[in-house]
């Protein structure tokens, strides 16, 4: 059963009245209405969702983030819901409902960057009127009636069915779905930070906190001993422009400032300016500043983004979430009595080009933990550097240097695999579009890429060629990525899933991170091996669902640890 949950609409037929804020619409598979929608004030929108929700109910709404974490606020979760502007993204460019009138209708406004990514559109970070309001006042919300939503919502299960992998398309949809509410409950329970611990850190590596404007002491101490090795007393080690001269001016001769470039010169300078930068960088991104922002009653609450990336995988807004460097790790704790199990799916993209590619041979390398070393003994002499070089460079497109000196031998090897990232390069190069296993889209080319294409001089040719090998790098990766992203989708669900399956037990124990193909949980010390087993039968669970029965295994890694700095 479907319930769609949207502000009222003007003239809807109120079954229960009152000063009235949210509609709630019972609609069947199809999105046609099966009921008179029920419109309650406010102050009975929690209640009236606790007492609908049941097994089987699925909550549609114009955005998870919208209602989700008010609701959560009042202590009621959902078991299931359908994000409507998530999955019109999805739809938008996706080749296998590009057919349909739904689909049509949308891509029928492309993006003008060939990078633009509606997806990462979103409410602004400021609460909706309706978030303000939700639960302390009557006052309509702006938004998205109910009529509306239920109308695309049936736009949107059209398109499903008339596309050319349903089963595969409603999967999608309902893993992006279920990556919103897992997203809004990660940012109500927080991942546990020891702000103490953060000050410590800081103040072993920069020394203790300074007055706003002035450096912290290492950082003035470096600044000083760089200025003497570069015999240049008034320069600004901060500002790209002034070390980029002073470098020039003591006769190391580099285009930038990056560390990579910098490695490669000798000189007094170079070893105090690669540990200012370094620190430079944590003050910067994880100072003091950041934890007074950021960390509140021992919780970090970033703002996380589904399907923030073209390829589905998740970004943030704010707090750096997706970035938490080693330095200051060991200030995520788990709090008393508690544990944190960190889990990480183990090489990740090329089990999936295996699948993607049905190759036998690459799966039988998989066959444990060390899929790098399984390569390496089948077609590299045991190398398992060369191996890990030869496979990343032909998932991302690196075909010069090592990397193109090791194709040849890959190819040999796993032609099937190669053949998919291949096939999908050459479709960039050329201007088409790929998708992800379940039917996630690539956005088509913009405007300027395709007019870049179409010329005739030799100088505007060179560029165009460098434009679409660009694409082709693009695509020949986007096809992997996006069908890893859509694996760790169904991941996290079955993981939820199994939580929620046992609520009596588990209710203290939540998802509270999630980074591309790695996840961590705060739990109860006592169900730690209980729950680290959930961990790895959801990664089981998830291929299965995905891709059926296969010969391809997806290992995770599982630790339980008190520090996030002993995680790895």
């Amino acid at each position: 059963m479907y319930i769609v949950l949207a502000p009222p609409s003007n003239g809807q037929r109120i079954s229960a009245g009152g000063d009235a804020q949210a509609a709630f619409l019972p609609v069947d598979a199809a999105g046609a209405p099966t009921a008179d929608a029920i419109v309650v004030p406010v102050a009975q929108l929690g209640e009236t969702v606790r007492r609908m929700e049941q097994p089987g109910i699925r909550w549609v709404w114009d955005s998870t983030r919208s209602w989700y974490p008010g609701l959560l606020a009042a202590g009621i979760s959902v078991e299931r819901c359908h994000d409507v502007a998530l999955n019109r993204e999805i739809l938008r460019h996706s080749p296998s409902s590009s057919a349909t009138e739904y689909g049509s209708q949308l891509q029928s406004r492309p993006d003008e960057a060939e990078d633009a990514n509606p997806a990462r559109v979103l409410p602004p970070l400021a609460p909706s009127p309706l978030q303000e309001s939700l639960f302390e006042t009557t006052q309509p919300a702006a938004g998205a009636d109910v009529v509306e939503v239920s109308a695309e919502f049936a736009a949107q299960q059209r398109a499903v069915r008339d596309s050319d992998r349903p089963a595969q398309l409603a999967l999608l949809l309902a893993a992006e779905s279920a990556g919103a509410l897992i997203a809004a409950e990660m940012e109500h329970a927080g991942i546990p930070w020891r702000a103490d611990l953060h000050n410590e850190l800081l103040e072993s590596q920069l020394g203790p906190r300074p007055r706003d404007g002035h450096r912290p002491a290492e950082l003035e101490r470096l600044a000083g001993e760089l200025r003497t090795a570069l015999d240049n007393p008034r320069f600004n080690p901060d500002s790209p422009q002034e070390l980029l001269r002073a470098l020039h001016r003591a006769g190391i001769e580099v285009s930038s400032t990056r560390s990579w470039e910098l490695q490669r010169h000798n000189h007094p300078a170079i070893a105090p300016l690669l540990k200012y930068k370094k620190l430079s960088r944590l003050l910067t991104a994880n100072g003091w500043t950041w934890l007074d922002i950021w960390v509140h009653d021992g919780r970090f609450r970033p703002e996380y983004v589904v399907g923030g990336s073209m390829s589905g995988r998740w970004a943030s807004r704010g707090g750096g979430a997706l970035q938490i460097p080693h330095q200051v790790r060991d200030a995520v704790r788990a709090d008393t009595g508690y544990t944190l199990i960190v889990a990480d799916a183990a090489q990740l993209e090329p089990r999936v080009l295996a699948v993607l590619g049905r190759d036998s041979a690459l799966a039988a390398a998989g066959r444990g933990l060390d899929l790098y070393q399984g390569i390496a003994d089948q077609g590299f002499g045991g190398d398992r550097a060369k191996a890990k070089v030869a496979m990343l460079g032909a998932m991302y497109g690196a075909t010069t240097g090592e990397s193109g000196r090791l194709m040849p031998q890959l190819t040999r090897t796993y032609p099937q695999a190669i053949s998919v990232v291949e096939t999908a390069a050459r479709t960039g190069e050329a201007g088409g579009v790929v998708a992800s296993f379940l039917g996630r889209g690539c956005p088509p080319p913009s405007e300027r890429w395709l007019s870049a294409q179409q010329t005739s001089s030799a100088a505007e040719q060179q560029r165009a060629d460098s434009l679409a090998r660009s694409r082709g790098r693009f695509t020949r990766n986007f096809v992997v990525q996006a069908t890893a992203a859509e694996w760790a989708l169904c991941w996290l669900a079955e993981l939820r899933r199994r939580l929620r399956a046992n609520t009596a037990d588990y209710a203290s124990a939540h998802i509270i991170f999630f980074l591309h193909d790695e996840v961590m949980l705060h739990a109860p010390r006592e169900l730690a091996d209980q729950v680290s087993a959930m961990v790895t039968e959801a990664a089981r669970a998830a291929a299965q669902l995905m891709f059926g029965e296969i010969p391809v295994e997806f290992p995770v890694n599982v630790v339980v640890v008190d520090s996030y700095a002993d995680a790895k």
